[in-house]
């Protein structure tokens, strides 16, 4: 018995993920080590993660790239 981490498994790999509830808020995003999927903390207590979709960031950045692009005046 101890006040550790929670035992999360992984949604993909079903690894371990040796989470401190307390060491993460919602929102932040941790990877798993053994398939390196994104999940985002939902809630932090219960701990629940979500997979982030593949892509998500580049969408952001492709759109920075057009707003860049249209200043050219």
């Amino acid at each position: 018995m101890g006040n550790g981490g929670i035992m999360v498994l992984c949604p993909e790999c079903d690894t371990d993920l040796d989470i401190e509830e307390e060491d993460v808020d919602e929102g932040e995003v941790i990877s798993c080590p053994e398939c390196g999927t994104d999940f985002e903390v939902i809630t932090t207590s219960p701990l629940e993660l979500k997979a982030v979709e593949a892509g998500y960031v580049e969408e952001e950045e492709e759109v920075e790239e057009e707003n860049e692009d249209g200043d050219n005046s």
